[in-house]
């Protein structure tokens, strides 16, 4: 690693392929997916894990120890991954399947749409280097993956914070009935939730902070970073509300609409996701249904083909560091 200066201040660099997006001295727990899976597979019989080449990758690894004979390791070829795995559903199991992001999303998403979907079967399809979690560039930079799934009938849509969130979504998505798609973050991940008493429900949204300024509605790493913005803006006696939404689709409309009706506050929506087509859209037309006039703003990644190069580097570019969101946030006030 090499130190770099950005804002005035001395920041790590990431290399471009680094999955964790923990900070220096973060609590972190090691590959939370590998172990929870593994300990659901003790209980759960019909648990299979397979891969398209990504055990490793994904933390899959973990389950393959424990469990060789109930796991499938298929090579590189996402569209056979996905056919198999609606085979072996076809047939009473519930594969967790594993790869990129962008290798389910863009090249085996007519396997997803025809096989899995179509006949509402129980598949979890749960996938590494979401959104801008990578530096590799448009090859790996999974932005649009949320837009792609929530267009998908019957499927069931997550972006899990950190640790204690995958860990607790994990026996939750088995116990649904149907596909899901779900983000990993994998390696050393950030465990930042169990300071709010967190406990993931599917479906919900949960509001783990009040504030009487600013309303961040935010998913994955950007609940994360609203948190770390809001504990910030303090200092600046802007009082930042951060809700969770892990499950973009079904979204919580309930839970969102009556926290935006709360009046004189600034609504944010903040992910790590291209503009087009995810978690803000989602909110902004909940809300233009139900006939809530708030003052609302984006944080996104532009509708454009990102660079390559360190993740911190990047997420200053792109907006989505907590430095340029609390300045975003200033800035609309």
């Amino acid at each position: 690693m090499s130190n770099a200066a950005t804002s005035g201040k001395t920041r790590l660099k990431t290399s471009a392929m680094i999955a964790s997006i923990a900070g220096e001295g973060q609590a972190t727990r090691a590959a939370p997916f590998g172990h929870a899976l593994t300990a659901l597979a003790a209980e759960r019989p019909d648990v299979v894990g397979m891969t398209a080449d990504l055990g490793k990758y994904t933390d899959l690894h973990i389950f393959a120890k424990a469990y060789p004979e109930r796991y499938y390791q298929m090579g590189m070829a996402e569209q056979l991954l996905m056919g198999a795995a609606a085979g072996l559903a076809h047939e009473g199991a519930v594969p967790f399947v594993t790869t990129y992001a962008v290798f389910a999303t863009r090249r085996a998403y007519d396997f997803m749409h025809q096989t899995i979907a179509e006949d509402n079967l129980d598949v979890k399809i749960v996938c590494a280097l979401p959104g801008l979690t990578t530096g590799y560039g448009p090859s790996h930079q999974a932005a649009e993956d949320l837009a792609l799934m929530r267009a998908m009938p019957n499927m069931t849509v997550i972006d899990p914070c950190d640790a204690l969130d995958i860990e607790q979504m994990v026996p939750a998505i088995a116990a649904h009935k149907g596909p899901v798609y779900a983000r990993l973050l994998r390696g050393n991940v950030p465990v930042v939730l169990d300071e709010y008493g967190y406990k993931f429900e599917l479906g919900k949204a949960k509001l783990l902070r009040d504030g009487a300024d600013v309303l961040v509605i935010a998913s994955g790493i950007m609940t994360m970073r609203a948190l770390e913005v809001a504990k910030a803006l303090e200092a600046d006696r802007i009082g930042v509300a951060v809700l969770h939404v892990p499950t973009i689709k079904p979204l919580d409309t309930e839970t969102i609409v009556r926290e935006a009706r709360r009046s004189g506050r600034l609504v944010v929506v903040a992910e790590n996701h291209t503009v087009i087509g995810g978690l803000t859209e989602a909110v902004a037309a909940t809300l233009m249904r139900e006939g809530v006039a708030v003052p609302f703003r984006q944080i996104g990644l532009p509708d454009a083909f990102l660079d390559a190069g360190a993740l911190p580097t990047l997420h200053d570019r792109y907006g989505i560091s907590a430095e340029r969101m609390a300045g975003s946030i200033k800035g609309w006030l």
